[in-house]
């Protein structure tokens, strides 16, 4: 169902995009994370172990970059994710109020475990279109995320 709203052509037009998009999005997580939590994790978590295990140690302000979250949020994932013993803090440098995050041996293996059902399940979701309307998604996501600022 679209938007019920009674406004202009392009106002109708961008809401109910706007619908179409979050509810796909959300369908797509849904169906995509859901042995996430059978594993314990958030989708945060999962999120924050992959970044560190493809990009190795970074400080919590890069993480926060990498995936999208704020700075307090990624705190909260990675306190949740050392009480686990997937993630270890470091001290770095002389500088003892810059920490690094990096995986543990146990988180290591846990995403090593986790990532290749993981990339099945986007795949089966994704292959409902064809590699070119994949491809064209991705190019209008990318269009669409860019956007005019608010």
């Amino acid at each position: 169902m679209g938007t019920r709203y009674k406004g202009g052509a392009a106002d109708v037009r961008a809401l109910n995009a706007f619908i179409t998009l979050t509810r796909a999005a959300d369908a797509v997580i849904a169906r995509s994370h859901s042995a996430l939590a059978a594993a314990g994790l958030t989708t945060s978590q999962f999120g924050a172990l992959e970044a560190l295990y493809h990009c190795g140690p970074l400080c919590p302000g890069d993480l926060a970059g990498k995936v999208m979250r704020s700075n307090g949020s990624v705190t909260s994932v990675a306190d949740g994710l050392v009480r686990k013993g997937l993630v270890a803090r470091a001290k770095a440098g002389r500088d003892r109020r810059y920490t690094t995050l990096s995986l543990t041996a146990r988180g290591r293996a846990l995403v090593g475990k986790i990532l290749p059902g993981h990339v099945r399940r986007i795949r089966a979701q994704f292959d409902v279109l064809s590699a070119e309307e994949q491809e064209r998604l991705r190019v209008l996501c990318r269009t669409l995320g860019k956007g005019a600022p608010c």
